[in-house]
């Protein structure tokens, strides 16, 4: 047995002592808190030696030391939770270009100012301020909770109006960036990507100004924009592609004016074609439109007899959406676009009954026996 192992004794009982009044000690006997290395001191010292080994009274002081150190670390760690745990927030769920799930919560107050979160991360071009986007949206008062109300209740919140909700076949309106209106969402679209879903926290010197009284919002409400941004078009955008010369006499003849204005075109003192006819002028380097798709464009549209332009989207400033092979717009105009590549653009020539029929368009202008001449920029489609 070794001499670490060997019993040194039983262990020692302390003895009972009385400490005395301060009053009463003498100053060689009086040393700090009453503790003293050598006699005289108010407490005793133990009698006798420990009962445990040496070894033993190691693996103990080890022990102690280390349940401290857990301890320290465990209680660091709440704090740490406790400072850094998320606080309230705002929260978007589901599908891209669907409605989505909107929970704003109560406990959550309005901030003073712009905040702009990218729920889903699109892969298309940038958004520049001018541009034209076509989006799906979704925005909601957001006020602060009065002092009537629960102490835990920082705001409320009401849905104000979707996009999501129109009925099949009612126009989108395009946005255009600097001009919304809404100061905030201009400025938080501005370097987000096409595709993407951004939530837009706009606190209200940013908002719709005077004009959101007329949406029931007060001079103190904060608004929250969900957006699906589908498309965006840069200002003056143009085909961009492959030029393919077109030398048909018996077609009209088409004539690049620049970025942002309508191409000239000189229809041939000729008898119109009989048939349907599809020509591209410039072949896009994008992807070819499919049945289903939505087209985003820059067109212009005559008639042959006269060169009347009856519709042109260069001229309202505003590049159009189409549906693509889905019969929502005339045939011939349907037909010329299923197929084709983004960045093209294109000469339709439609015969009366691949335009509007017998029956015509009288509020443009067109007989039923017109034949119409389009010019068509494809220049985006929308995402889905």
């Amino acid at each position: 047995m070794s001499e670490d192992d060997k019993p040194r004794g039983e262990p020692a009982v302390k003895a009972k002592a009385k400490i005395p009044n301060a009053k009463s000690i003498r100053s060689p006997e009086f040393t700090p808190h009453g503790i003293s290395a050598g006699r005289g001191s108010g407490l005793s010292r133990p009698s006798g030696p420990s009962g445990l080994t040496a070894a033993q009274a190691r693996k103990r002081r080890l022990a102690t030391i280390a349940g401290i150190v857990v301890g320290l670390l465990a209680i660091g760690a709440g704090v740490a939770w406790y400072v850094t745990r998320p606080g309230p927030k705002i929260t978007v769920s589901g599908k891209f270009a669907a409605q989505p799930k909107v929970k704003i919560p109560k406990d959550l107050a309005p901030s003073s100012k712009l905040k702009v979160t990218t729920a889903i991360k699109g892969n298309g071009p940038a958004i520049a301020d001018g541009d034209t986007m076509f989006v799906k949206y979704v925005f909601y008062q957001w006020a602060k909770a009065t002092s009537d109300d629960d102490s835990k209740k920082k705001s409320t919140s009401k849905e104000l109006g979707s996009s999501y909700k129109t009925q099949p076949g009612q126009p989108d309106r395009p946005l255009v960036v600097g001009k919304s209106g809404v100061k905030g969402l201009d400025k938080g679209l501005i370097g987000q990507t096409a595709g993407s879903r951004v939530v837009l926290e706009i606190p209200p010197a940013q908002g719709f100004g005077e004009q959101g009284t007329q949406l029931g919002l007060s001079k103190s409400d904060s608004i929250v924009f969900v957006v699906d941004v589908q498309s965006t078009v840069h200002k003056n955008a143009v085909p961009q592609g492959t030029a393919k010369p077109l030398d048909d006499k018996k077609l009209p003849k088409v004539e690049d004016k620049g970025a942002g204005k309508a191409p000239k075109v000189t229809i041939p003192k000729e008898d119109a074609p009989s048939k349907l006819e599809v020509k591209t002028l410039i072949e896009g380097n994008g992807p070819a439109l499919a049945k289903g798709d939505e087209a985003i464009v820059n067109y212009q549209g005559q008639i042959w007899d006269g060169g009347k332009v009856f519709d042109s989207s260069y001229a309202s400033g505003s590049p159009a959406k189409f549906p693509v092979g889905t019969g929502g717009t005339v045939p011939g105009f349907d037909k010329g676009l299923t197929g084709a590549k983004i960045g093209s653009r294109l000469l339709f020539v439609l015969p009366p009954a691949e335009g509007y029929g017998k029956n015509g368009n009288q509020q443009a202008g067109i007989k039923g026996t017109d034949t119409l001449v389009f010019v068509v920029d494809i220049l985006a489609k929308n995402m889905k």
